[in-house]
This record gives structure tokens, C-alpha cells and sequence, in this order.
């Protein structure tokens, strides 16, 4: 564990090296590259971003919870995306209050 762990460390500073050098930034980044940028944001600290891709290398019962996070960080990127979501879930639930 403590090796994997040392190696996605190695692997995520690779990728943070890469992500600095490119000229152009693909429009559709990977979830990596979203983390990196949400720990360079200070949103994230490196063993949050570290963690999250290590979740998501070994598909560990946690993994849930990292992909829920990354559809949440890009729900609030896309603002369009989020009112169609609440025009549609009013169209569905009409004005009444959702359960907690």
C-alpha cells in the first residue's frame, strides 16, 4: 500500500509537470488533471488530490463518493447545465419540497 501509494505520487507529479508545460489544454480535461487544478485552486490539498486518484486506481468501495465529487465540481463549472437540471427536476417534482 505504501508502495502504491509513493507511485501515484510519482505518477500525479508527472502529470502536474505536463499540465504546466502545454501550450493548449484540451477543452475536455481528464479527472486527474481537474484535481490538479482544483489542489492548485486550494480547493484541494495534494493528499485530497492524491487519495481521490488512488480511490479511482484501485476502484475501492469509496470510489462512489470521487465520482460523485467529480460530476459535483463539474456541475458548478457549467452553471447552463445546473438550471437545466433544476428546471427539469421542477418539471418532474413540480415546486414541492425534496425530501432531505
Amino acid at each position: 500500500s505504501k508502495d502504491l501509494k509513493g507511485a501515484m505520487e510519482i505518477l500525479i507529479e508527472q502529470k502536474r509537470q505536463k499540465l504546466s508545460t502545454d501550450d493548449k489544454l484540451d477543452d475536455h480535461m481528464d479527472f486527474a488533471s481537474q484535481l490538479i487544478f482544483a489542489q492548485n485552486r486550494g480547493d484541494l490539498t495534494a493528499e485530497n488530490v492524491n487519495q481521490c486518484v488512488l480511490e479511482m486506481m484501485i476502484a475501492a468501495p469509496d470510489t462512489l463518493s470521487v465520482t460523485l465529487f467529480f460530476m459535483l465540481v463539474l456541475i458548478a463549472e457549467h452553471p447552463t447545465v445546473e438550471e437545466e437540471m433544476i428546471r427539469e427536476i421542477e418539471t418532474v417534482t413540480g415546486k414541492q419540497e425534496l425530501p432531505s
